[in-house]
């Protein structure tokens, strides 16, 4: 399960993108029916976790966003996750990690995968945002994440570093992200899933030219987040994140982007969002924000049976296919 403690702009800017040059994914073409608000670290939140770990049998929670580090309460949230019996992580891009991270760790966070995106002024303003030509704006970020690394270092929270590769005109960035923390983080290179198969290429070459080789392949039954180890010759791991075609059966059977090329990520798991009018508000798609339901509605609605009955599916094809 995903929380993102997001806030947004009005309706009418959601096609519109801000400072950061990121667009909103709450546009006038997904659907979205509500404003999305920080979410609190109370008790009600304590019972929407134990809710669905029950309806879906849930293990884990993942902080998300946005950015989850610039939660007021992202510790308090921590706690009462892993209270509620879940296991912790969170990914981020280091913004205020050295601040929170030390509260989130204390309070039982297990994993932090931060995404990185460049060594270099440069290579940040051409992966992220034009911002970061200055030099001073870069190396400040950069600065932060580091600061937010060694924060999970010295409080013994699991660090590592997603790696997005577009295509092959990254290859030198992208090696030289995996000279800088390879030695110290897990490391996973992410496809882009606009760019396909060139992407997919991409990290096939740059990984043949490290001398890397499969040696693991680790699949979550009914989520299509997937992910391949390879064995580097100084014996490192690095591990490749993949996205499979898993679909709910009934509920992205007639859906308009259930084909080859418009939906892009699948099904990766149900998503916990908080609007501004105090509701819970349940996703499993964030492409299709229509499909979001208060909490108990989704609860009455057949989806959670559909979500399980998903799992237990792909889990026995899996094992079937791993026997045979």
């Amino acid at each position: 399960m995903r929380v993102t403690p997001n806030r947004q702009r009005l309706p009418e800017d959601f096609l519109a993108t801000g400072a950061s040059g990121r667009a909103s994914i709450y546009t006038a073409t997904n659907g979205a029916t509500f404003l999305p608000a920080a979410v609190p670290d109370d008790d009600a939140f304590a019972d929407v976790l134990r809710l669905l770990g029950d309806a879906l049998a849930l293990t884990e929670v993942h902080l998300t966003g946005g950015e989850p580090t610039l939660h007021p309460a992202v510790a308090g949230l921590t706690k009462i996750a892993v209270d509620a019996g879940y296991r912790v992580a969170m990914t981020s891009n280091g913004e205020r990690g050295d601040r929170v991270i030390p509260g989130c760790a204390a309070a039982g966070l297990a994993r932090v995968n931060f995404s990185i995106f460049g060594t270099t002024a440069a290579e940040l303003a051409e992966v992220q945002h034009a911002r970061y030509r200055n030099p001073v704006l870069a190396q400040r970020k950069i600065d932060a994440l580091h600061r937010s690394i060694a924060a999970c270092v010295t409080h013994g929270v699991n660090a590592s570093a997603n790696i997005v590769v577009p295509d092959h005109t990254h290859a030198a960035r992208v090696h030289r992200l995996l000279d800088e923390y390879l030695p110290h983080l897990s490391v996973r290179l992410l496809n882009s899933l606009d760019r396909g198969a060139v992407s997919i290429d991409a990290i096939e070459r740059i990984l043949t030219d490290r001398g890397a080789v499969a040696e693991a392949h680790y699949v979550t039954a009914g989520v299509s987040g997937a992910r391949t180890a390879y064995r580097l010759p100084d014996q490192r791991r690095v591990y490749v994140k993949q996205i499979r075609p898993v679909r709910l059966p009934a509920t992205c059977a007639g859906c308009r982007f259930n084909n080859g090329t418009d939906c892009e990520e699948g099904f990766y798991g149900v998503r916990l969002y908080y609007d501004r009018t105090g509701t819970f508000q349940v996703g499993v798609c964030i492409q299709r924000m229509d499909l979001c339901l208060p909490l108990h509605e989704f609860l009455a609605s057949p989806l959670p049976a559909e979500i399980r009955t998903l799992r237990d599916t792909d889990y026995r094809r899996l094992a079937a296919r791993r026997a045979g």
